[in-house]
């Protein structure tokens, strides 16, 4: 048997280890908890939420889509991932673009796009056949090809954008409405414009009023139009409302009947969207979509007046890298020449 002394020493040094460990168990919980708070403080800048932006790389005009992808990383703080869409044969080419200049610091993703989704959907017209290609129609197909993001921005490769894309990502959409808009009547500055070139921004540019199927719409011809160059959009609406589908169905239609065409107004891509999203879309602060600068080679918006715009389309045949076009030092500013050499401005001093 141990002597009583000594199991005095041994429930005395016990007692002596528990009370350390009581103290160094708090002394050390308090810098844990801190720790933990201060990864909770900084956790919404590490989940800070990314503005995805959809553009697309064509052949022929991917100095366009270079041009515009630096001018919205230029004008803004916020986290941008830029969607390039591409065909199979392009994506080398943007791919080696960016990597090979001082855009190699974008954060990107190039996701190809796989034509035959529009077999059988797309009437064939020769009157302006730039506009039936496939790049033109990935707009119908954003939930498929962007998919993890709720709200989206699309662009059209022919912008410059002068303002801050967080402005233009934070667009409130209306309940139940899965995308937001330009209107085509919203700018006073733009009406001039448009009467000076004699375009139409009204549904009667758009759609063949003659057609029973386009009347049975009971959307009045003179109803504003919209330009779906530039869509703030909302995912899950978007495939709640099965937008994609119902485009198709307009396009399929339109090869059937030729309800519109590009000999009016705004081509085949953009009267289904007129159709599937009449009455049910946001508006798009004006100034962040100034459109109509590619419609003439002679029409022009004042200087003051572009300094304050957000974003600027040369929407129309006269695209500032080719020529003749108009205000082309605004989208200079902004493009970055090709590495390999096959993209090059057209300018007449060239």
């Amino acid at each position: 048997i141990l002597p009583l002394v000594s199991v005095n020493q041994i429930l005395l040094l016990l007692l002596v280890l528990t009370v350390c460990a009581i103290l160094y168990s708090k002394v050390h919980q308090v810098p844990l908890a801190l720790r933990n708070e201060t990864v909770d403080l900084e956790s919404p800048e590490e989940t800070e939420e990314e503005i995805p932006v959809v553009i697309c790389a064509a052949a022929g005009r991917m100095g366009a889509a270079v041009a515009a992808i630096n001018s919205i990383y230029s004008n803004t703080e916020a986290k941008v991932l830029f969607y390039i869409i591409g065909l199979k044969t392009t994506i080398p080419h943007i791919r080696k673009w960016i990597e090979n200049s001082k855009l190699k610091e974008i954060k990107f993703k190039v996701v190809e796009f796989n034509p035959m989704v529009l077999k059988g959907k797309v009437r064939q017209d020769t009157s302006r056949p730039e506009l039936l290609q496939p790049l033109n129609f990935i707009r119908f197909y954003l939930p498929l090809l962007i998919q993890k993001h709720e709200k989206v921005i699309y662009l059209d490769d022919d912008i410059i954008v002068q303002g801050d894309i967080q402005e233009l990502y934070d667009t409130k959409l209306a309940p139940g409405h899965a995308a937001a808009f330009s209107d085509d009547c919203d700018l006073p500055s733009t009406h001039e414009m448009v009467r000076s070139v004699g375009m139409q921004n009204t549904y009667m540019g758009f759609l063949d009023y003659r057609k029973q199927a386009i009347r049975d719409l009971g959307i009045s011809p003179s109803t504003c139009s919209f330009n779906p160059g530039v869509i703030v959009g909302n995912m899950t609406e978007w495939k709640h409302q099965r937008i994609t589908k119902q485009l198709e169905k307009w396009m399929q239609r339109n090869v059937e009947e030729n309800l519109y065409s590009s000999t009016l107004g705004g081509g085949v891509a953009t009267s289904p969207m007129l159709i599937v999203f009449h009455g049910k879309y946001s508006p798009i602060n004006p100034m962040w979509h100034i459109r109509h600068l590619g419609w003439s080679p002679d029409a022009r918006y004042s200087e003051q007046f572009l300094q304050e715009s957000k974003l600027l389309h040369w929407n129309g045949r006269y695209k500032p890298w080719d020529y003749p076009s108009v205000h082309t030092d605004l989208w200079e500013n902004w493009f970055i020449p090709d590495p390999s050499g096959k993209f090059k401005s057209t300018r007449p001093y060239s």
